[in-house]
């Protein structure tokens, strides 16, 4: 399958401060930029640049970032799903998963999480794909946000509708686990019906369930 990437970017002016939104970003524009020291939610911001590096090395891979000047504030991930995941199982082509998002503490105010997450929408890029997103409350940055799980929840929801995407049933151990845990999807408008059918059967593995 052909991954079509459009790079683009947006200016964003806030206050004192001119924030770029880029991206698919490639390997090479990642290694000239330097990770902001609170991005650690899933590793240290070194370990998460060469994660990060390794993403946009993949065929199917796309890194969204907000930068400011030569820092990277923000990123968003999308891929395959690993191997060992449920999601994988039906090797579908068309099957992308948003793994991540992540804001630096400083820049939560302004609203980039949407705004990287719109980007990567750009000129009907992602319309051949589905595109789907496993919430975890572990994941969540509850006591940094100050919010209940409830209202983190729906933030996420919120975040993630703004670029079509919609919750979605599914019999997943992991995110049956907790009644805060979602799955969140996006099927663009030139995705087949079988492809459609087979994500059905991805997301119900309990036959009495599908």
């Amino acid at each position: 399958m052909e991954h079509i990437k459009i790079p683009h970017q947006q200016e964003l002016k806030f206050k004192d401060k001119t924030i770029y939104i880029e991206g698919p970003v490639s390997s090479a524009e990642l290694r000239e930029l330097t990770m902001h020291e609170h991005l650690v939610a899933f590793r240290e911001p070194e370990e998460q640049q060469k994660a990060l590096i390794e993403i946009t090395d993949l065929p199917e891979g796309r890194i969204i970032i907000a930068r400011n000047e030569n820092i990277v504030v923000g990123y968003v991930t999308f891929h395959y799903a690993d191997e060992l995941e449920r999601w994988s199982k039906g090797n579908m082509e068309d099957l992308i998963e948003l793994g991540a998002i992540e804001v630096a503490f400083p820049y939560r105010s302004y609203g980039l999480g949407k705004k990287m997450i719109q980007h990567a929408f750009f000129e009907n890029q992602m319309e051949n794909y589905i595109v789907f997103t496993t919430e975890y409350y572990w994941h969540w940055d509850l006591k940094g946000s100050g919010l209940s799980v409830w209202d983190y929840r729906k933030m996420m929801e919120r975040l993630m509708e703004s670029a079509g995407m919609t919750w979605y049933a599914t019999d997943d151990p992991e995110i049956c686990s907790h009644p805060a845990n979602c799955l969140m999807v996006r099927i663009g408008k030139n995705v087949p019906m079988s492809s459609e059918e087979k994500f059905d059967k991805v997301r119900f593995q309990r036959r009495f369930m599908y």
